[in-house]
């Protein structure tokens, strides 16, 4: 079978992953990992640019055409915070590369840096791609959502962790807050008042048990729990963040008003219940068809590689969900494991690494020379 020329630098692409995750980026504090990485792009000699989120905080943007991206290299470059910060940067065990972030996403990040930069030096300015790297995505989501206010693309490519699977469906999700309300008084005199955790566990089992009974194709996560944290006494507050991930086809805001439905319902039965709903987050899933030129194109990188083609659907919530809501259409591919994120273990082959870098490459290519991304 026929490859393009490898471009691929594994000894630069390795210590750069490696520098990203020696880099501490939690959402919102990533501006030390934002630097380093403008002033690793200005050597690589692309034409980066900062566009500002926050006071600051900015994403890095590479554009190579006055006209505009048909598609776009998109990865986050923050992390979730650290579970021990004595631990969290770089270790190497063979192909094993360890750190926070490694799977999510800083192996993305690399390999989508790397193959643009050899795609650069390979047909320099005026192709139709774009790099960006983004901040904010493990909480708020202002980095994806800067970017679609000021750049315009039809598709995008974001390196989330697939294990080199093409996820050309994505889950739906829903960020809920709930809180409860009751009186506050001395701990000993609980059973005179309302109790504001006591309404929130009632509350949080019959939004599980209905989700577990009556919408079992969902994923739920109560993410945050706490109360007024007042000391020795009956609290008078109670809140609850939970997440729940829809699949592509599931109906969100239907899903929402049964929610509400429900705690109004336990409002009704419980007379001393007080307790407010608050959807932070609604956004829908999507289904890609495969007959779009760009996926067309995808398909036969892998074909020429010899992987297997089997699309999944994204489990989880990403920018994928801004950028489908603004009228783009995301794929996700990307190296690493989603189990392997957020965790203390975190790492990523870099195998793969160096085969998404590869892959994103032979796709640029393609879409360069056949016209496809459109």
């Amino acid at each position: 079978m026929s490859r393009p020329d490898p471009a691929i630098n594994p000894l630069r692409l390795r210590r750069l992953l490696s520098r990203l995750l020696d880099i501490y980026s939690p959402s919102g504090k990533e501006e030390d990992l934002v630097d380093y990485l403008y002033r690793y792009l200005k050597r690589q000699g692309l034409p980066a640019v900062r566009q500002v989120v926050d006071e600051n905080r900015d994403n890095l943007i590479v554009s190579s055409s006055e006209e505009g991206a048909a598609l776009a290299f998109i990865g986050h470059v923050d992390t979730v915070t650290a579970y021990d910060l004595d631990e969290f940067r770089s270790e190497k065990d063979g192909d094993v590369i360890s750190g926070l972030g490694a799977a999510d996403m800083k192996g993305g990040c690399a390999a989508m840096i790397e193959a643009f930069s050899c795609l650069w030096q390979r047909k320099g300015r005026d192709f139709p791609l774009m790099l960006a790297l983004v901040v904010g995505e493990e909480e708020e989501g202002d980095g994806a959502e800067r970017l679609v206010k000021d750049f315009r693309f039809p598709w995008a490519i974001i390196g989330e962790p697939t294990g080199l699977e093409p996820c050309l469906s994505h889950y739906g999700y829903l960020a809920v807050q709930l809180t409860t309300h009751g009186r506050r008084l001395h701990a000993s005199l609980a059973q005179k008042g309302r109790n504001a955790v006591e309404h929130m566990l009632k509350t949080l089992l019959s939004i599980s048990r209905y989700l577990e009974e009556e919408r079992p194709e969902l994923v739920y996560n109560v993410r945050d729990l706490f109360s007024s944290g007042a000391g020795f006494v009956v609290p008078d507050g109670c809140e609850a963040w939970l997440d729940i991930h829809l699949p592509p086809a599931a109906p969100v805001s239907e899903i929402a008003m049964e929610i509400e439905d429900l705690v109004a319902q336990e409002h009704k039965v419980n007379r001393g219940l007080e307790a407010t709903l608050h959807f932070d987050t609604v956004q829908a899933g999507y289904n890609l068809s495969e007959k779009w030129p760009v996926i067309e194109a995808l398909k036969a990188v892998f074909a020429q590689r010899g992987l297997k083609w089997k699309p999944l659907a994204f489990p989880s919530h990403s920018d994928a969900n801004q950028l489908w809501s603004a009228g783009v259409r995301p794929i996700i591919l990307g190296p690493g494991h989603l189990e392997m994120a957020h965790g203390p273990d975190e790492s990523i082959s870099f195998t793969q690494v160096y085969t998404a870098a590869e892959i994103y490459y032979e796709l640029g290519l393609r879409l360069i020379s056949d016209n496809k991304a459109a």
